[in-house]
C-alpha cells in the first residue's frame, strides 16, 4: 500500500524481536517473540513493567525450549524482576501454554475471561491415546480425505496437554467493559469472538496501544474453526459481529499489537479487510453450492489457493465453520450422504 496514505497499513517495525531479545515499543512495553514448531513458526509475547515486577500477556506454547527462552528473557530484557502477573488473551496452546509454569514455578496470578480460562484447564484434563469416535464422526461429517483420516487414525491424536504446561486451580477474571492497570496504563477490555470463544483485546486509555491477541492480526486472517466439541458452532457469526463492533473504536494511528506477525497501525483500513474478507468468502461458496458439497469439497472458493497437508486440519474446520453460517442464517440446505458427510446445497 502507498505509505504516504494516512489511512495506510504501517509497520513501525519491520524485524521481529531475536529470541530471547526484545523491542521496546513504547515505554515500559517490551514486544517479545517466541518459537512455534509449525507453518505459523513464532508466537509474540508482551511484558509489561509494573515497577517492581512485570506483567506479561501471552506465554508461548509449553516446551522445553519456550521456557528456556523465559529464563533469558526474565533474565535479560526483564532486568531480573519478578514476573507477577500473567494474562492470557485466549484458551490456544500458543498463547496459554507456559501460563501453569508461570503460576506454579513463579508465583504469578493468572488473568483470563471465565472462558477462555475453564476451556484450557478442562482440556488439559482431557487426555486421550486413541481419537474418540466423536472426532472421526465429525471428520467424516465434514467429508476429510479418506487417505488423510487414515492417516490421522493411525497416529496417536494431539492432545491440548502435549503443548500446555498443568494449570493449578484458580484465576483472576476479566470481562468486557473492565479496566486493568498495566505497563502504567489503564487498558479497556474489549471481548471478541470467532477464533475463539471470549478473546480479551486491551485498549489503553494512556496512549494509542492496543493489544489484540489473536483477534485483530496485520497480515493474516485468524483461523475460525470448528470442532466436535460443538459441532453446529457458528464462530462466522461471533466474529462478524466482533469485528463490526471493535472497528468502532479503532483510530488510525492505534499501534496494534498482535499476537503474530508484525505490529502495525492503520487499524481502522484493516478491520474493513477482516471483515470483507469473510463476506468475501461467504458469497463465492454461495456461487460453488448450486451442486451439492460437503466442506472439504470447498477449499478452492474458499482460501483461492491449494491447500496443502500440512494445513489441511486448519482449512476443514474453517471451511466448516463458513458452512454452518450459510446453514444458520438459511442459505443452504444440508442432506447426509451414505458416509455420514453433510452435502450441503444452496436454496432456490
Amino acid at each position: 500500500m502507498d505509505g504516504d496514505r494516512p489511512e495506510s497499513i504501517r509497520y513501525p517495525w519491520p524485524e521481529p524481536p531475536a529470541p530471547g531479545e526484545s523491542i521496546e515499543i513504547a515505554d515500559g512495553v517490551l514486544w517479545i517473540r517466541l518459537p512455534l514448531p509449525m507453518a505459523l513458526d513464532h508466537v509474540n509475547v508482551y511484558a509489561l513493567d509494573d515497577g517492581d515486577s512485570w506483567t506479561i500477556v501471552d506465554t508461548g506454547l509449553s516446551s522445553k525450549k519456550s521456557r528456556a527462552i523465559w529464563e533469558n528473557v526474565m533474565a535479560g530484557p526483564l532486568r531480573g524482576k519478578p514476573v507477577h502477573r500473567v494474562v492470557v488473551t485466549h484458551h490456544h496452546p500458543d498463547h496459554v501454554g507456559n501460563a501453569g509454569w508461570f503460576q506454579s514455578e513463579h508465583g504469578a496470578e493468572l488473568v483470563a475471561t471465565r472462558t477462555a480460562w475453564l476451556f484450557a484447564r478442562m482440556l488439559t484434563l482431557d487426555v486421550q491415546e486413541t481419537w474418540p469416535e466423536e472426532t472421526l464422526n465429525f471428520y467424516r461429517s465434514a467429508g476429510m480425505a479418506p487417505d488423510i483420516l487414515a492417516k490421522r487414525m493411525a497416529d496417536r491424536p494431539f492432545n491440548f496437554a502435549d503443548g500446555v504446561f498443568p494449570m493449578p486451580l484458580g484465576y483472576t477474571r476479566i470481562k468486557q467493559d473492565d479496566v486493568i492497570r498495566m505497563g502504567g496504563r489503564d487498558w479497556d477490555v474489549h471481548i471478541g469472538n470467532g477464533h475463539s470463544p471470549e478473546h480479551a483485546t486491551f485498549w489503553s486509555r494512556d496512549d494509542d496501544l492496543v493489544i489484540s491477541g489473536d483477534q485483530i492480526l496485520s497480515s493474516i486472517s485468524p483461523n475460525l474453526g470448528v470442532y466436535a466439541t460443538e459441532p453446529m458452532a457458528d464462530p462466522v457469526s461471533g466474529w462478524l459481529e466482533a469485528c463490526e463492533r471493535l472497528q468502532s473504536l479503532a483510530r488510525p494511528e492505534h499501534l496494534v499489537l498482535g499476537g503474530h506477525k508484525l505490529p502495525f497501525t492503520g487499524l481502522p483500513i484493516r478491520m474493513r479487510q477482516l471483515i470483507d474478507n469473510h463476506h468475501g468468502a461467504l458469497a463465492r461458496l454461495l456461487d460453488e453450492l448450486d451442486q451439492p458439497r460437503t466442506a472439504a469439497d470447498c477449499f478452492p472458493p474458499l482460501f483461492k489457493r491449494p491447500i496443502k497437508e500440512g494445513e489441511y486440519g486448519l482449512a476443514l474446520v474453517e471451511a466448516v465453520a463458513h458452512m454452518n453460517h450459510l446453514f444458520h442464517i438459511g442459505a443452504v440446505t444440508r442432506t447426509r450422504r451414505d458416509d455420514g458427510a453433510w452435502m450441503y446445497q444452496r436454496k432456490e
